[in-house]
C-alpha cells in the first residue's frame, strides 16, 4: 500500500530532471567540462554550504555514473544513471525501462508496469540526487520562509525555472537544510504539469537518513510527508536506496539502448 500510495504521489509530478530540460540528445561538450575551473559564485552561499556538507559540488562533478536498488514489495528495482548524459535505465524482474539520450523506451511484455515510464524513468533519480541536481543550468534562485518541525527551524532557498524551460518550468522547487550543519532536511515540491499552472500545494520530503558513498553523502532514505501547508505532520510513505554504487566511470551508452522487444513510449508535453 506505501508503494501504491507513491505511485500516486510521482503520476504527474515532473521533478526537475535534466535540469527541467525536454528529453534532449546527449550533449557530449558536458563530459569534458573541467571541474578544477569550476564557478561556485554563480550558487547562493547557502547552497554551497550545503554542497559542501554533502561532499562537494566538484566531487559530484567528477563522478560519472549513480546505480542504487529500490527495494519494493515482492521485487527490487535497479536505477541506474550516467551523471552527464542523463542517460538511464531502470531493471525490475518483470519490466525494464529507460532513456537512450533521445527517447523513453519500456520493455514489458506482461503488460504488469502501470505507471507512465516518461516520468518514472528518472523520476527517482532527481530526489536521490539532491542536493547535487540543483547546480544543473537553467535554475533560478531565491531566499525561501523558513520551515519548522519538532522545535527546530529550517532556512531554506528557493529553486524556480526560466519559462520555456522543461515541460513543466512552473514547477517550485524548495530545499531546506539543518543550519547548524548545513546538510539538506526537506524538499518541497509543487506539480504544475496535469493543470499547466502553478500551484500553491507544497508537497514535502524529509532527508534525515544519509549515508557516505565515495566522499559523497547520499540518502540511506527518503519519507514523503503528510503536511498543511508549510506544516509538516507525520511521515506516510519511506524508501530505501540499498547497493549504491557510485563510480568515475560512466556505463558504455550501448548499455542504455533499447532493447530489440521494447518499444519507445511517448508521455503527455505541457504546451
Amino acid at each position: 500500500m506505501k508503494y501504491s500510495l507513491l505511485v500516486l504521489l510521482f503520476i504527474g509530478l515532473l521533478s526537475c530532471k535534466e535540469a527541467k530540460k525536454t528529453e534532449q540528445p546527449v550533449n557530449e561538450v558536458e563530459a569534458t567540462t573541467d571541474v578544477e575551473e569550476m564557478d561556485l559564485s554563480k550558487y547562493p552561499q547557502g547552497l554551497v554550504k550545503i554542497f559542501d556538507a554533502h561532499g562537494g559540488l566538484k566531487n559530484w562533478k567528477n563522478k560519472k555514473s549513480l546505480v542504487y536498488d529500490i527495494p519494493k514489495p515482492g521485487k527490487t528495482e535497479t536505477h541506474t544513471t550516467n551523471l552527464y548524459s542523463r542517460m538511464d535505465k531502470v531493471e525490475a524482474p518483470d519490466f525494464s525501462m529507460g532513456f537512450d539520450g533521445e527517447q523513453v523506451w519500456l520493455m514489458d511484455s506482461t503488460n504488469s508496469y502501470q505507471g507512465d515510464p516518461v516520468f518514472y524513468h528518472n523520476l527517482m533519480f532527481y530526489f536521490y540526487a539532491m542536493p547535487f541536481v540543483l547546480a544543473d543550468d537553467g535554475i533560478v534562485y531565491g531566499t525561501a520562509e523558513d520551515v519548522s518541525f519538532q522545535g527546530k527551524t529550517y532556512p531554506g532557498i528557493s529553486i524556480s525555472y526560466n519559462p520555456g524551460v522543461g515541460t513543466s518550468y512552473k514547477d517550485e522547487y524548495y530545499i531546506h537544510y539543518d543550519p547548524e550543519t548545513f546538510q539538506m532536511a526537506w524538499l518541497g515540491y509543487t506539480v504544475s504539469y496535469r493543470s499547466g499552472e502553478k500551484s500553491d500545494n507544497v508537497k514535502w520530503i524529509r532527508y534525515d537518513d544519509w549515508m557516505e558513498v565515495s566522499d559523497v553523502v547520499l540518502p540511506k532514505s527518503m519519507s514523503w510527508y503528510s503536511y498543511e501547508g508549510r506544516t509538516m505532520k507525520e511521515s506516510q510513505n519511506t524508501v530505501p536506496f540499498e547497493n549504491v554504487v557510485l563510480s568515475e566511470t560512466a556505463k558504455p551508452d550501448a548499455f542504455f539502448e533499447k532493447p530489440p522487444q521494447a518499444k519507445f513510449v511517448e508521455g503527455k508535453v505541457q504546451e
